[in-house]
C-alpha cells in the first residue's frame, strides 16, 4: 500500500521545538537582564545595551493615529508586548504598571505606559482601546500591520509565535518583558512581568531623580 504523502502546510517537528527553545531563550534572556539591570542606578545609561534595544517603528494607537518611536521622547516611556487574549503576564503586567503611576504622586506625568499588541490579526484599534480601559491609566496601546509590528518586535528582540489550539483558536508565544525608555528615547532598564507596582516605583524613583 503506498504510503499516505505528507502534509506540506504541517512543519517538521523539529522545525516547532527549534521556535520553542527559541522562544524560551529570548525570555530567559529578559529575565536575566532585567536581574542583571535592577541595582544599578542609571540602569543601562551608557552602556551598549542601551542602543541595542528599542528602534525605529511606525504604528497606530487604539484611536487610529500613527505612533512613532519619535512619540517617545519627551517622557519616560513603561513598553510592553502582549496580546488582549493573553490569560495571565498581560493582565498583570499592564495592571502593575497602572498602580505604579498611580503612586508616582506627581511624577505620574513624567511616564507613560504603551503596550504594543504581537496579535494584529485580533487586537485592532477598537478591540485595544475596550482592552485597555479596564486599567485605570492612560495606557497607549498600539496595532498595525503584521510586518509594522514584526518591525517594531525586531527593535525591542521580543520573540513571539501564534500556538494553535485543539479548538481552532489560537494563543500567542511572546517575551515578557517590560522596557523602560528614557525621555531620549533610549533603553535604560527592564523589569519582568510580575514585578510589584512598589519596586516599579521605587525603581522609577531612582531613575527619573
Amino acid at each position: 500500500m503506498a504510503s499516505r504523502p505528507a502534509n506540506p502546510r504541517t512543519p517538521p517537528r523539529f522545525a516547532l521545538v527549534a521556535i520553542v527553545f527559541a522562544g524560551v531563550l529570548v525570555i530567559a534572556a529578559g529575565v536575566l537582564l532585567a536581574l542583571a539591570l535592577r541595582e544599578t542606578p542609571r540602569g543601562a545609561a551608557g552602556t551598549a545595551l542601551a542602543s541595542a534595544i528599542g528602534g525605529q517603528f511606525q504604528l497606530i494607537d487604539q484611536n487610529g493615529k500613527p505612533f512613532s518611536d519619535a512619540n517617545l521622547k519627551g517622557k519616560w516611556h513603561l513598553i510592553f508586548f502582549g496580546y488582549t487574549h493573553c490569560p495571565d503576564a498581560c493582565p498583570t503586567a499592564l495592571n502593575e504598571m497602572s498602580l505604579a503611576l498611580d503612586r508616582l504622586g506627581i511624577k505620574r506625568d513624567e511616564v507613560g505606559v504603551v503596550f504594543i499588541t504581537v496579535d494584529p490579526e485580533r487586537d485592532t484599534p477598537d478591540v485595544l482601546k475596550s482592552y485597555v480601559q479596564s486599567f485605570d491609566a492612560p495606557i497607549v496601546a498600539l496595532t498595525g500591520s503584521p510586518e509594522a509590528v514584526a518591525q517594531a518586535a525586531k527593535a525591542y528582540r521580543v520573540f513571539y509565535a501564534k500556538h494553535p489550539r485543539a479548538d481552532g483558536d489560537y494563543d500567542m508565544d511572546h517575551s515578557a518583558v517590560i522596557y523602560v525608555m528614557n525621555p531620549e528615547g533610549r533603553f535604560t532598564a527592564t523589569f519582568t512581568p510580575d514585578s510589584s507596582a512598589d519596586a516599579i516605583v521605587q525603581r522609577l524613583q531612582k531613575l527619573i531623580s
